[in-house]
């Protein structure tokens, strides 16, 4: 039984998450200022991650979780470069 409420649970967050992103790539299109694009952003980047681990947890293979890690450190950097475009206007001084 518990083995059928994982696959459940698994799929439900898979939806959830997909419809999260939708949201995020809407706010990343959208957002009227620059801030909340780079919110969309961070935010798409985020749900991106745990998508891949879903899928990891569900296949069992470790690459996926590989490819979440990835996805983690270049979200993390590439959102300090934009955050500090915002503040300074230049991202290398």
């Amino acid at each position: 039984m518990s083995i059928v409420i994982l696959y459940w649970g698994i799929n439900i967050a898979q939806l959830f998450l997909g419809l999260a992103m939708i949201l995020s790539f809407i706010r990343l299109i959208r957002g009227p200022r620059a801030q909340d694009r780079i919110l969309g952003l961070d935010a798409l980047y985020t749900a991106t991650l745990m998508l891949f681990v879903t899928f990891g947890m569900r296949s069992g293979t470790t690459v996926y979780f590989d490819s979440a890690l990835v996805i983690g450190l270049l979200g993390f950097v590439s959102s300090s470069a934009l955050a500090k475009f915002l503040m300074r206007g230049e991202v290398i001084e």
